[in-house]
């Protein structure tokens, strides 16, 4: 087993992960037996790898003990390490968090700020073939998309699972054939955990009822990831025929997306990875009256007319924004909450799309940057009489999102002198008369 073991090792490194020969490692090692395993591989066929140890003080005098084992290991094998404590409790309380996914954030977050402080080029981690099957289990009992079906990923951006292909009684027996040692952590045992439920209770009877079940539970992982790969294709495809992006904002269309065999179901591909959780209420916006929207934890999605309108959600309510500024006369730039410059120029016409130019001695200081209200008058440039502001919006059709993320530049009595990156007032514009220009830059 030991020959087999590192045979079956290698080969797998040769023809998926070759380019990790010549690259800097992180691996991160808990002292118990799978990481140890992945260590001494590596070690083993001379790769550039250093170690990470958590110490999340969950398990009081044995946290500290399976962190001095690690440190005790990298020295013996000369490998560099990497140790950091963490307050696991209080994040996880502080962050409503299970102790779990708490314990996850942490680490993977400090993974990531070793390697790029330490130009490590990938972080490794020992997951294997039976910890992949834990995980479609638990997705199963939580409910789950096809993506919760389809496993672990070997390798997400520069983190990479080369143990995924090996069981756990493959890594027992390598350990035992080469006489390494490694800590046995007590909570393992533990049945309190839905992952350790499942370990010692559901699967030992699955693997009565089919003694090759981590062979079938493998090529069942293959049918699914090519099945995922064919709704990734044709959701790719749909995307090109119902998607339109806009300054930031992704347009739905929502006569095409009601045309499709599943419009839910096309919801969710299109819009899974932008953390919504209420389905139903996702779906009931295609029927709903203008102005609904659904919020997630980073996103917010509208209903508008014929559209459904995604943006980033900027985590307060627009009555909760401050939006009200002053601009000082002899201010040249400011940056908050948009980037705008003042400068006075000789020409009297600009080429920029983004760019006003005004006759600087009709400005009344200070200027107003706002939000717009029921009320505000434009006096358009190229058009004769004023026009209601929310005329000028419904014309220009402006998208509710649009409207929300608008800015007016006004003088002292609050008159419009721009809608800013859209319309200038013409009260305040350039004329033949103009001695001092100035120009207004977005």
């Amino acid at each position: 087993m030991k020959v087999q073991m590192l045979q079956k090792f290698t080969k797998h490194i040769n023809i998926n992960f070759p380019f990790l020969k010549d690259a800097s490692l992180l691996m991160t090692i808990s002292g118990g037996l799978d990481s140890v395993v992945l260590t001494h591989l590596l070690n083993t066929l001379n790769f550039d790898v250093s170690l990470a140890h958590c110490n999340f003080k969950l398990r009081e005098k044995e946290s500290d003990l399976d962190e001095k084992f690690a440190i005790k290991l990298s020295q013996k094998s000369c490998n560099q390490i990497f140790t950091k404590k963490f307050d696991t409790n209080q994040f996880a309380i502080k962050n409503k968090l299970s102790t779990q996914i708490a314990a996850r954030e942490l680490r993977y977050s400090w993974f990531q700020v070793l390697a790029a402080k330490h130009n490590f080029d990938y972080i490794l981690t020992a997951h294997h073939a039976d910890d992949n099957l834990e995980t479609f289990l638990i997705n199963l009992t939580r409910g789950t998309g096809l993506e919760g079906f389809t496993g672990i990923p070997t390798k997400n951006e520069n983190i990479i699972r080369p143990l995924l292909p090996f069981s756990r009684d493959e890594i027992l027996a390598y350990a035992t054939k080469n006489n390494l040692t490694w800590r046995e952590d007590a909570s393992n045992a533990s049945t309190k955990y839905i992952r350790n439920k499942i370990r010692h209770q559901v699967l030992p009877i699955l693997k009565e009822i089919n003694p090759s079940l981590l062979s079938s539970f493998s090529k069942t992982l293959n049918h699914l990831q090519e099945s995922k790969k064919i709704v990734e294709d044709r959701i790719n495809e749909v995307s090109s025929e119902i998607l339109q992006s806009e300054n930031g904002i992704i347009k739905f269309d929502i006569a095409k997306l009601t045309s499709l065999s599943n419009p839910k179901a096309y919801l969710y591909q299109l819009l899974k990875k932008y953390n919504f959780t209420e389905w139903n209420d996702v779906v009931n916006l295609l029927d709903a009256e203008s102005g609904k929207y659904v919020i997630s934890s980073s996103h917010q999605l509208i209903k508008d007319r014929d559209f459904l309108l995604l943006s980033k959600n900027k985590d307060v309510t627009l009555s909760k924004v401050e939006s009200f500024f002053q601009i000082d006369k002899n201010t040249s730039e400011i940056t908050k909450p948009i980037h705008l410059v003042f400068k006075e120029v000789d020409e009297k016409s600009t080429q920029k799309k983004q760019a006003i130019l005004v006759d600087k001695d009709l400005l009344k200081y200070p200027l107003i940057l706002r939000k717009w209200k029921n009320g505000d008058y434009l006096y358009p440039t190229g058009m004769q009489g004023k026009k209601k502001l929310s005329k000028f919006f419904k014309d220009e059709k402006f998208s509710l999102l649009e409207k929300q993320n608008a800015w007016l530049l006004c003088n002292a009595e609050n008159e419009i002198i721009w809608v800013i990156n859209h319309r200038q007032d013409r009260r305040s514009s350039v004329n033949i008369n103009t001695k001092n220009i100035l120009q207004i830059t977005l």
